[in-house]
């Protein structure tokens, strides 16, 4: 398979009052065309973080590392080059569609001015397209919601106004930044569902940044969990669920409902709460959290930031439990 994105050692600093944080550690990753990823974590994990940086939407952070697009390398690449492919080979579906889209101009002003910027087109055909994309993504009279603004649709409808955005200038990739929050549940299975038909219609390559382990479970092809602004374990979607390894990911398995659970029994949480990025603790971000080992504290849990090591064929892990040989070699 084509890979469309490769990103390497990606680390995002702010330079805040307080200090430095230290937002994204080192993180890696890859999406490969007609396959989708997903970023799970906690909030303040560095999942949307990440994404940003992909985008080159970062104002004022540090950002080193390296993001390649199809062998183009963006960190450090004039702006002008960036800007050409973002939206137009590689575009974001965001969180908060109300807040994304703009109040004052209507949708399909919006897509058309997305499609002219990029394909030079005239506004009749650029139009045309706006109106094309919204049918596409189910949205009823098309031709008459386009001339409509924001505050007129429904927060689903506006979420598939957002993915058709997204879609005008028929990109190779989306990244999908908490899609499905504040839906209820029968439009977030409608937004998933046209999310993976127009993956599999269009061969996309598809990030899906959530803090939902069922999205997850149900959309991607491998997970990537983030915790501390670092990634604790990475694997394909079916070896995650069935044989996590790293005590944050069982952690957040645990906390799901379960049909099978006693009834009454209460759901189980994770003690504490989430680092500090200014002043992290040593060694492990999780360790101060962990239960796993609670009752068997070691060095090496807190003797430097464990790296992401291979544990199992396409399975990493960075718990330096779960690693024979904590100096093996780093996946």
């Amino acid at each position: 398979m084509t890979t469309l994105l490769e990103v390497s050692n990606l680390e995002v600093e702010f330079n805040t009052a307080e200090g430095v944080v230290k937002a994204i550690k080192g993180v890696d990753f890859s999406v490969e065309r007609g396959r989708t990823l997903g970023i799970v974590g906690e909030s303040g994990s560095g999942k949307s973080v990440s994404s940003l940086a992909v985008m080159g939407l970062h104002r004022g952070a540090k950002v080193t590392g390296s993001v390649k697009f199809e062998g183009t390398e963006l960190i450090g690449a004039p702006e002008e080059t960036v800007r050409k492919l973002r939206g137009r080979r590689m575009a974001m579906v965001f969180q908060d569609a109300l807040t994304s889209l703009h109040p004052y101009f209507t949708i399909g002003d919006q897509i058309a001015e997305a499609y002219r910027e990029h394909f030079g087109a005239s506004k009749k055909v650029a139009w045309a397209r706006a109106v094309e994309v919204l049918g596409d993504v189910g949205i009823p009279e098309p031709a008459r919601r386009a001339g409509e603004h924001p505050h007129q649709f429904s927060g689903g409808m506006r979420q598939r106004a957002m993915i058709a955005l997204a879609l005008s200038c028929e990109p190779d990739l989306i990244i999908a930044d908490e899609p499905t929050t504040a839906l209820d549940v029968t439009v977030q299975a409608q937004v998933l569902e046209l999310l993976m038909k127009l993956q599999q219609d269009r061969g996309l390559g598809v990030v899906m940044i959530t803090h939902d382990l069922g999205v997850i479970a149900r959309v991607a092809d491998e997970v990537l969990v983030m915790y501390g602004g670092a990634a604790a374990e990475q694997a394909p979607a079916d070896t995650l669920f069935t044989n996590p390894r790293h005590p944050y990911t069982l952690g957040l398995l645990d906390s799901l409902p379960r049909l099978d659970a006693p009834e009454g029994e209460a759901l189980r949480s994770i003690p504490g709460s989430p680092p500090s990025l200014l002043n992290p603790p040593p060694g492990c971000a999780f360790q101060p959290r962990c239960q796993v080992y609670a009752e068997s504290p070691s060095e090496l849990c807190t003797d430097g930031r464990p790296a992401l090591r291979l544990v199992a064929p396409e399975h990493r892990n960075a718990c330096v439990r779960d690693q024979a040989d904590p100096k093996g070699v780093t996946a």
